[in-house]
């Protein structure tokens, strides 16, 4: 069945209203992921302002053969928002409502459009906070967040946002609603339907709402940037800071002089720290005696030589400097440009080693070639920016940053899914019954491929 663009863009105006269905300028001068490099191509973007016309639109798109392609904030770095010109992008931008928060049962109910800070701030006027935070906090959406269950600066204390959510509403390919907005921590009753939509990229349904969990606020924080000489010192610190801050430990961030030195060079932020050092951490203890915690693990680390170099936070404006030149992405990028971006995980004590390999068959390849490395340390998230020079080296590249992780137990994604650029490699981190139980799920559940099309899984 094939449908001309004004016919769907007529139908689709019956249902949201003629206004709320783009087309033209207004949908090429969106980009479809990060970095902003691709305009969005579709036949229109369609902006339901609620459950029962995101239901409406969905059965009207499933019934007529038109694919649809979910939008969040498109802060994705794997091409999961990519549309063809045939697709319908379905935005939640008017549907940003968010609940007062329940402090007694410590939960907070938001529409799937809601921005994570708009989420966050919600909390944080309430004395909680919702920990799942990530560079893109102000442009992510809460529902992109549990598309992909998004990770991010907090999951070594918190979870991934998949641990952050307990209910959520999620609408079918066939428009079919799916109410599971539990607000309990324990509910043992049979299949946990939300986790089908956790992480399933928008290919299983689009979430329209959800119950978050939030948590207390902490009294205290404390922000640290270390200077270390080498990975095993790393590896060291990290688990020095595990046993002396015990669940205070909230965020370890590990960066490789070449990205300290790539985000330096534009000029926004610099380290604190007054030598160059082959490894930097930023570490941060949330806790009522936070100072004292962090005062005496570094202390500590430092008479175990396992520590360089250190620089303590005076103020929040000190700390919050610490993490700007951490979560700098557009700097980075902006130093490497053209660069191709990659989120994997792999155990920790095999990082140092996976890096230097790959630094040498990139420069092999490419001898002008540049990467830079940062991340998740804690729990095993490397971010790793590449740039040879040519936009053209990207397949090139995939295989060099991919194929190694077989053989060391790593995985293609740690927080960013899958999308469409990473499908080929899917069978690295997925056993082939795991890829086959995933392809029943999808047809099980959108047997005529409507919902986000060419993303996850392998082409057969």
């Amino acid at each position: 069945m094939s449908v001309d663009t004004d016919e769907i863009v007529a139908a689709l105006g019956v249902i949201v209203g003629a206004r709320h269905v783009l087309v033209g300028e207004d949908v090429s001068s969106r980009w479809d992921g990060y970095p902003p490099v691709s305009p969005v191509d579709a036949a229109c973007i369609v902006r339901p302002a609620d459950t029962s016309q995101v239901s409406a639109v969905l059965s009207w798109c499933n019934d007529n053969g038109v694919s649809v392609v979910p939008h969040g904030g498109r802060t994705g770095l794997s091409g999961g928002a990519r549309a063809r010109a045939s697709d319908v992008v379905i935005s939640l931008e008017r549907m940003r409502a968010i609940g007062a928060p329940d402090k007694a049962a410590g939960t907070i109910v938001v529409e799937g459009g809601a921005i994570i800070q708009a989420a966050q701030d919600a909390a944080l006027a309430q004395g909680m906070i919702f920990p799942v935070d990530f560079g893109a906090r102000g442009t992510a959406t809460v529902g992109g967040a549990i598309a992909t269950n998004a990770g991010g600066n907090s999951v070594l204390r918190y979870g991934m946002t998949r641990d952050n959510v307990l209910g959520l509403e999620a609408v079918l390919a066939d428009g079919t609603v799916i109410d599971a907005m539990n607000t309990l921590i324990k509910n043992n009753t049979g299949y946990d339907v939300k986790q089908l939509f956790i992480g399933s990229e928008g290919t299983l349904g689009i979430v329209t709402r959800a119950v978050l969990r939030l948590q207390p606020q902490v009294s205290a924080t404390a922000t640290a940037f270390l200077g270390l000489d080498s990975f095993d010192q790393a590896l060291s610190l990290l688990s020095h800071a595990r046993s002396m801050a015990a669940g205070a430990l909230s965020s370890f961030e590990v960066m490789w002089p070449s990205f300290v030195g790539a985000v330096e060079s534009v000029g926004r932020n610099s380290s604190p720290l007054e030598g160059r050092h082959r490894f930097y951490v930023l570490i941060e203890v949330g806790c009522a005696d936070a100072e004292q915690v962090l005062q005496d693990l570094i202390e500590d680390a430092w008479q175990q030589g396992i520590l360089a170099d250190a620089a303590i936070a005076q103020s929040l404006a000190q700390a919050e400097s610490f993490w700007a030149l951490r979560d700098d992405i557009e700097a980075l990028m902006h130093a490497l440009s053209p660069a191709f971006a990659y989120d994997v995980s792999l155990p920790q004590g095999r990082m140092d080693q996976y890096v230097v390999e790959l630094e040498a068959a990139l420069s092999e390849r490419w001898p002008e070639a540049r990467a830079a490395v940062f991340g998740h340390m804690g729990d095993g998230n490397l971010h790793i920016v590449v740039s040879t020079g040519s936009a053209d080296d990207h397949a090139l590249v995939d295989a060099l940053v991919y194929a190694p992780l077989a053989q060391w137990g790593g995985s293609i994604s740690a927080e960013h899914g899958i999308g469409q650029d990473k499908r080929a490699w899917l069978a690295i981190s997925r056993s082939p019954a795991e890829i086959a139980l995933m392809r029943q799920t999808k047809h099980m559940l959108d047997p005529r491929g409507t919902l986000n099309p060419g993303k996850v899984l392998p082409c057969p």
